[in-house]
């Protein structure tokens, strides 16, 4: 029997589950509720015409500390993680591989090998990363990444082959737009760091399986509860705490975190007129899609890497599924922000795919089936000075979680996470317990 608090946690999403388990590993009594039959929010599986395929493909890296940390946590084994050196190839133009040596060597000795890329470009990337360990990775005041890359002189060549992918993939905002603040955390904290913070992490599981699954297990076998297909529609004060619109027990909890969609959070508190500040703030970020385009086909394709980078069209990225553990001919094509794919039908966006991974593949086998999966609003937008709400609200006992969360970093599993565990860590030490070091 749990004797702590009662505590629930609205969101079956990374963020969510990083709460919940934080909160039962300090004697709190935890409830997560999700109102899809599917676990892991907008990181998630989609069955779709026999295939079982992310709604996007999601890509870790080795400085994802807090992510790899609970993975641990809740027993997933390290193996369901394809680690690769940081390689960043595009075939026929350029590939930029990390030497398999300590830091800072593996970044510099992989750029003086990389081939396609010349020197005025080698010296280009060097100057861009002297210049932000010089003002130790501070941009004050922050402004677009385009504006830093023209400020150190970066060449056509690299910004259209490594930072503007990057920076894209990375904050999934165009670099006309992006903050340069946040760029610059993400380079010192990958390119920048130890030699495995920079290794390319991709998953073998999908991304429901990948974490909320077995952290609905993990809570599961320790007497917590986590109720799926149960949405919540409000957030009631009563008396020193909280019922549900949508628990079917009635429970009343101490504290809620909401762990939602960041434009989900204004339904749930509309009765409370302290959030009326977080619900503005929530309000004033603006959001960006992310677009995959799953293809199946009939035979296996000659993958260089199982992560290549497409320039010149409008994919960016391009992964063979069956390197990771996925169907044989199994590829994902990924498109991050805006651009000039939104203009266009979807047929018509299969096709030029199409044409672009022939360009850069060869002669493809015969296509047996594809998806095009749109997440209209995947992620903030974000842009220079961005102010984020915390996890903390005007509203005693109530706390947000998500990859919107004030942080250094963009939107992304790990961002998400971190929320979580802030979250959750801030509830137990208002009330006096503490996280176990142990599981």
């Amino acid at each position: 029997m749990h004797t702590g608090p009662d505590i629930a946690v609205i969101g079956g999403g990374y963020a969510g589950f990083a709460a919940a388990v934080t909160l039962a590993r300090g004697g709190a009594k935890v409830t997560l509720f999700e109102s899809s039959r599917v676990l892991g929010g907008r990181a998630r599986v989609v069955d779709k015409d026999g295939y079982r395929v992310d709604n996007g493909q999601h890509i870790l890296l080795g400085a994802y500390t807090e992510t790899l940390r609970l993975l641990r946590l809740v027993g997933v084994k390290p193996s369901v993680l394809e680690t690769r050196k940081l390689a960043l190839v595009y075939p026929g133009e350029c590939a930029l591989r990390a030497a398999p040596l300590p830091a800072p060597l593996h970044l510099a000795i992989g750029l003086l090998r990389a081939k396609g890329l010349g020197w005025q470009d080698k010296l280009a990337m060097a100057r861009l990363m002297r210049s932000l360990k010089a003002r130790k990775f501070r941009i004050e005041p922050d402004r677009p990444v385009a504006e830093l890359l023209t400020e150190t002189k970066q060449t056509e060549k690299l910004t259209r082959l490594i930072w503007e992918p990057l920076c894209v993939a990375a904050l999934n905002t165009p670099v006309a737009d992006a903050s340069a603040q946040v760029f610059a955390n993400v380079l010192r904290d990958s390119l920048a760091a130890g030699a495995s913070a920079s290794d390319l992490l991709l998953p073998r599981l999908d991304l429901s399986e990948l974490f909320p699954v077995p952290a609905s297990r993990w809570l599961a076998m320790r007497g917590h509860t986590v109720r799926i297909a149960e949405p919540i529609k409000a957030i009631e004060s009563i008396g020193g705490g909280y019922r549900l619109d949508g628990d079917p027990w009635t429970t009343l909890f101490e504290h809620i975190v909401i762990a939602t969609a960041p434009y989900h959070v204004a339904p749930l508190v509309e009765t409370l007129p302290a959030m009326a500040p977080v619900v503005a703030s929530i309000a004033a970020l603006r959001h960006e899609p992310i677009v995959t385009a799953w293809l199946a086909f009939d035979g296996p394709l000659n993958f260089p890497e199982p992560m290549i980078g497409l320039s010149g069209g409008y994919g960016q990225w391009a992964f063979d599924r069956a390197a990771l553990g996925g169907e044989p001919g199994l590829v994902s094509v990924v498109i991050s922000a805006r651009g000039a794919h939104q203009e266009i039908s979807k047929e018509a966006l299969e096709v030029a795919l199409l044409q672009e991974l022939q360009h850069v593949l060869g002669p493809l086998p015969a296509l047996a089936w594809s998806q095009i999966i749109t997440e209209k609003r995947a992620t903030f937008s974000c842009t220079p000075g961005l102010v984020r709400p915390g996890v903390a609200t005007p509203q005693p006992g109530l706390w947000l979680a998500g990859d919107y969360i004030a942080s250094d970093y963009p939107a992304t599993i790990e961002s998400a996470i971190r929320s979580g565990v802030q979250a959750g860590r801030s509830i137990l030490k208002r009330c006096g317990l503490k996280e176990q070091i142990l599981p």
